[in-house]
């Protein structure tokens, strides 16, 4: 059954190609290969239930009702595998992707359903055709060949045990994909082919159970799409700077946890400065006193970061059924201007899922603990600690072909904060162990400059520092929420084409893509909702947490939940507006609710739709 199952997958993958065979004109054999692959994990998962019932070492095989179980088990598994691949023969010219479950999602919301399922049947009636012609031809090899077979089992407690230790280890490692940490979801397929072929590879059955249970975003009508799009449009047009000569190398650095609570110059409650050297780095700098993230997660800010893309949803954006949308990542961007690019993360291969992601934001290469192959400097937590690996990128980046554009994400100041002991001589001595850990990020991040300055490309770079968010906080003040998402984001060049400087508005992590176009002097249209540095239009931020969005603009921070505003702080004053006082402040705060909606409103179309892209 399972092996049938498999060669229908593989047909109707065929199909899938046939029909948009324009755009996978590119396909190699490898490409069928790893198709194979997650066909394997669709009909493992698909037939789980069923195996661990015909392995039970039990006499059921011979009774009449397992065999009508048998059909009744099979019909069902191939009628979803029939439906759900041959749905996106046609629905895949609309969003780019395979089809996830949150499908049936947008078919409930209003009537639409109802009033189109005529429409839809008459359109696309040779679907519907080959759906029918396609089940009855399983049904009838069912019937002739397999049906026989299941009639034909007779129980030996012998044979019935050792088919179960030997299948059910296959059945449940094969489902998930392998023994790795994680089991394999969508965005893996990008590792095994292009990031554009990743549907081919894929099968509809396989997305929609991988995101089954994942709460999907709704779509919004706060507004008609007239007024919508003159309120907010994410498609950009890049204004080059001209600070730099030709095209700069670009080189972000993430810094895990560090958080405004333990910069000194941000912090004046602080009674010593446990950054020295990013402090140093603050006054030769671009750095704006207002920085946001975007999330909470680490894996919520390299999407942010590296393709503008904040996670305004209930999963963070690498693990959401959207993860395999098409978007307008910085590495293909300034791939088009002949950069290469590299991700640097010493961390676990896998871990997080930043590996997979790179590849489909384009970047050239991953380099992980894999790599750096040399686990005498492994914290035994997380990856290489950051003395090692720092520099270590340093060196490494000097084998990209320039222009390059790569990004290092460092971990040591991640819990459980491990600091190793013949450094705590070389940082500076807190009680707090938040506080140790970050010093020692600090140390680590002098190793990347001190050898990053040795290389040749070091004076041709801009370099763009920013914590990923914000860590568990210390000081009562900075668990406000005003205070929740405050880090610091900065700009630097050795030769000082970009001026020092301390700027008040508010900037976020999906503001650092369009800056980083305005300075490396690309012109190109390209999807986002942020903001350079050097536009003229206001600054915000926007994050989501428990199904409350946080949006910062000019003196308010405003709280949004189930359409509408619940609390107003005023971010000058420091403390959240009472319920009088909101009502009697409205006239103020009511126009940043309705670049809120629009930015709501814009983000779920656009991504539900697989829009979020200049092609």
């Amino acid at each position: 059954m399972m092996l049938l199952s498999m060669f229908i997958l593989g047909i109707l993958r065929i199909i899938f190609f046939i029909a948009y065979f324009d755009a996978y004109k590119s396909t190699v054999w490898q490409d069928w290969l790893a198709g194979s692959f997650f066909d394997a994990m669709t009909v493992c998962i698909a037939f789980l239930p069923f195996s661990m019932v015909h392995l039970l070492p039990l006499p059921i095989h011979t009774n009449r009702i397992y065999s009508v179980f048998c059909r009744i088990y099979f019909v069902l598994v191939q009628t979803a595998l029939l439906l759900f691949n041959l749905i996106d023969l046609e629905y895949f010219k609309f969003t780019g992707k395979r089809s996830t479950f949150d499908l049936f999602t947008l078919a409930g919301q209003g009537e639409d359903f109802g009033q189109l399922i005529g429409t839809f049947l008459l359109d696309f009636w040779w679907i519907v055709l080959l759906f029918i012609v396609l089940l009855l031809f399983i049904d009838r090899i069912y019937l002739r060949w397999i049906q026989p077979l299941v009639d034909q089992l007779n129980f030996n407690l012998k044979n019935q045990l050792l088919s179960l230790l030997m299948m059910a280890p296959i059945v449940l490692i094969l489902g998930r994909g392998g023994i790795q940490l994680r089991p394999m979801g969508t965005i893996e397929a990008a590792r095994f082919t292009n990031p554009e072929r990743t549907a081919l590879v894929l099968n509809s059955a396989f997305t929609m159970v991988k995101s089954y249970g994942e709460k999907g975003i709704e779509p919004k009508t706060y507004f008609s799409q007239a007024e919508l799009n003159a309120l907010l449009s994410p498609v950009q047009q890049s204004k080059p700077a001209n600070l730099f000569k030709g095209k700069p190398n670009v080189v972000i650095i993430v810094l895990e946890s560090f958080g405004d609570e333990w910069i000194a110059s941000k912090n004046q409650k602080l009674s010593k400065s446990y950054t020295p050297f990013f402090d140093e780095l603050i006054e030769k700098s671009l750095y704006f006193n207002n920085g946001y993230a975007n999330g909470k997660k680490s894996i919520e800010a390299v999407p942010a970061i590296i393709a503008s893309m904040p996670s305004m949803m209930n999963n963070p954006y690498i693990t959401s059924q959207y993860a395999g949308n098409e978007v307008n990542a910085l590495p293909q961007l300034l791939k088009k201007q002949g950069y290469s690019s590299a991700f640097y993360h010493g961390a676990t291969n896998g871990s997080m899922r930043f590996d997979s992601y790179a590849v489909l934001a384009g970047f050239d290469q991953y380099v992980g603990r894999k790599e750096y192959n040399n686990d005498e400097h492994y914290d035994n937590n997380w990856g290489i600690l950051d003395e090692y690996f720092n520099p270590w990128s340093a060196k490494q980046m000097s084998q990209l072909k320039q222009p390059f554009f790569s990004t290092l994400f460092t971990l040591s100041s991640h819990h459980p904060y491990y600091v190793p002991a013949n450094r705590k001589d070389s940082i500076v001595n807190a009680s707090e162990p938040i506080a140790r850990a970050i010093s020692y990020g600090d140390y680590s991040l002098k190793k990347f400059f001190e050898e990053a300055k040795k290389q040749p490309w070091y004076n041709n770079t801009l370099f763009v520092l920013c914590a990923d968010h914000t860590p568990a906080p210390v000081d009562g003040e900075y668990h406000s929420k005003s205070k929740a998402y405050s880090i610091p984001i900065l700009f630097y060049s050795p030769n000082q084409e970009i001026k020092a400087s301390k700027e008040d508005r508010i900037f976020q992590q999906i503001d650092i893509l369009p800056t980083i176009l305005d300075l490396a002097n690309v012109k190109s249209k390209y999807y986002s909702f942020g903001r350079s540095a050097y536009s003229k239009e206001e600054g915000f931020s926007i994050a989501y947490l428990e199904g409350v969005y946080y949006y910062f603009s000019g003196q308010f921070l405003l709280q949004f939940s189930n359409d509408r505003t619940i609390a107003v702080a005023d971010l000058r004053l420091g403390r959240d507006l009472g319920a009088i006082e909101m009502k009697r402040r409205k006239s103020e705060w009511l126009p940043i609710e309705k670049k809120l909606k629009a930015l709501i409103q814009r983000y779920n179309q656009d991504i539900i739709a697989n829009q979020t892209i200049v092609k």
